[in-house]
């Protein structure tokens, strides 16, 4: 994938530079409202908004695997408490469907990305289930259609350079443009069932990176991929082998994999396994 840096858009570096303490330009309008004799207009439009969308609980999951799931999140620890519950509910209820469907998914090993946290957060996990342990914490790019700090519009269409939400299966590692890298099948129908066509895979990218981060005031952008650190990407690619599933979660998620009886009897049956 080619790499597509942006810059901020005005507004979005306004944003950005309130957060940051930074003294706004003498004509430009303060909070306490407009100049002298003019009417009040709206509220500036805020397009990178860090208000996070609210994740909607999978239905018909029985109380013994959400309990389970709340208690996996506790053991996960410290590294885990940026992971959202309801986004580690989502994975975990897929992993364990997509295990009923094909046990040839790798048995105990998940990675989730909650896509609708701002790209300067470490926002990927790598999830040793069996032991409850955090593997890996990284950051990791959304496409360079799907918006600026956060990802807000998302596409399995050609050439859209949008991120694609959904359940993927890792595929096999390969040596292209950017070095090591993996391929990724996307596993739900209509939302990113395009992503091997598109060649959205994980890669390295320098704008992934906490050095961009720090220059920048974000990352850069891909054209659909997952893109990941330089100082990272080669563990988390060797670790997620062919057949580990993979959730990039997102606002407006639709996937069939989010079945929660079928994953109970799952979890009843094999556990994390």
């Amino acid at each position: 994938m080619m790499r597509f840096p942006a810059l901020l858009t005005g507004a979005a570096l306004a944003v950005l530079m309130g957060a940051a303490g930074c003294q706004r330009p003498a004509d430009v309008p303060t909070a306490a409202g407009p100049p002298p004799g003019l009417p009040p207009g709206p509220p500036a439009a805020l397009p990178d908004s860090l208000v996070l969308t609210p994740v909607p609980a999978v239905v018909e999951v029985p109380d013994t695997l959400r309990r389970a799931i709340a208690q996996l999140h506790a053991a996960l620890g410290p590294a885990a408490a940026a992971l959202r519950p309801a986004v580690l509910e989502q994975a975990c209820v897929g992993y364990l469907t997509l295990r009923r469907t094909d046990p040839s998914f790798r048995a105990g090993l998940l990675a989730v990305a909650d896509m609708d946290l701002p790209n300067t957060e470490e926002r990927l996990w790598v999830l040793d289930l069996k032991n409850a342990k955090v593997l890996y914490r990284s950051l990791v790019a959304h496409g360079e259609g799907s918006g600026h700090l956060r990802a807000r519009r998302f596409s399995n269409q050609e050439a859209s350079a949008c991120t694609s939400l959904g359940f993927y299966r890792t595929a096999g590692s390969y040596d292209g443009i950017h070095g090591y890298s993996r391929r990724l099948e996307g596993l739900d129908k209509g939302e990113n069932a395009n992503a091997y066509n598109r060649y959205v895979v994980l890669h390295a990218a320098d704008y992934a990176s906490p050095a961009y981060v720090r220059q920048h005031g974000h990352l850069g952008y891909s054209r659909g991929c997952p893109a990941l650190p330089p100082e990272q990407f080669k563990a988390i690619i060797s670790t997620v082998q062919g057949g580990t599933t993979l959730l990039l979660s997102g606002p407006g998620l639709h996937s069939r994999w989010l079945d929660g009886p079928v994953a109970t009897r799952r979890f009843l049956a094999r556990g994390w396994g």
